[in-house]
């Protein structure tokens, strides 16, 4: 059996093949993915590739649609990898060196609003994800979920508004 790199690529090591929750499954993936990059590498890295992937996604996920005849499938999760990526990228204010409370927060807060935006899908975000064709569609919700929620942590946490 011949591996599909492309699948692999489109669905985050095959995590969005869960039969459940394909989106929070393949954010969760993504997640520790992002921050070993930030143990290595500054938050612009982090955006650089976000940006390549994002790119490298359009183009899979059109030729795969074209290929399938569908349109934004539960199985792509790359989507939520940028989305998140973004937002860490955002909000993280540089190369992890350790996991102090802010940099915790800091994750929980991006990963946890970028669900929800990527679900409620608010003003904009539900407008490009219903009215964008293609690839361009399937990754420019996310992407717009991810540069809220970057910049609603990076602003939470530097103004400090979140109380614990």
């Amino acid at each position: 059996m011949k591996f599909d790199f492309r699948l692999f690529f489109l669905t985050v090591g095959f995590s969005g093949l869960s039969p459940k929750a394909s989106g929070t499954v393949g954010t969760i993936a993504s997640l520790p993915l992002g921050i070993a990059i930030l143990m290595f590498f500054p938050p612009l890295t982090l955006f650089l590739l976000t940006i390549l992937i994002t790119v490298l996604a359009v183009k899979s996920i059109n030729q795969y649609e074209k290929e399938t005849g569908t349109h934004d499938s539960k199985i792509i999760v790359i989507d939520e990898l940028a989305g998140l990526w973004l937002a860490f990228s955002l909000s993280i204010p540089g190369q992890i060196q350790e996991f102090s409370d802010e940099v915790i927060l800091a994750i929980i807060l991006n990963f946890v609003l970028f669900r929800l935006f990527d679900i409620w899908k608010p003003s904009i975000i539900g407008k490009i994800d219903k009215n964008v064709p293609g690839g361009l569609g399937v990754m420019g919700d996310d992407i717009l979920a991810g540069l809220v929620a970057g910049i609603l942590t990076a602003t939470i946490i530097h103004y400090n508004l979140l109380i614990i």
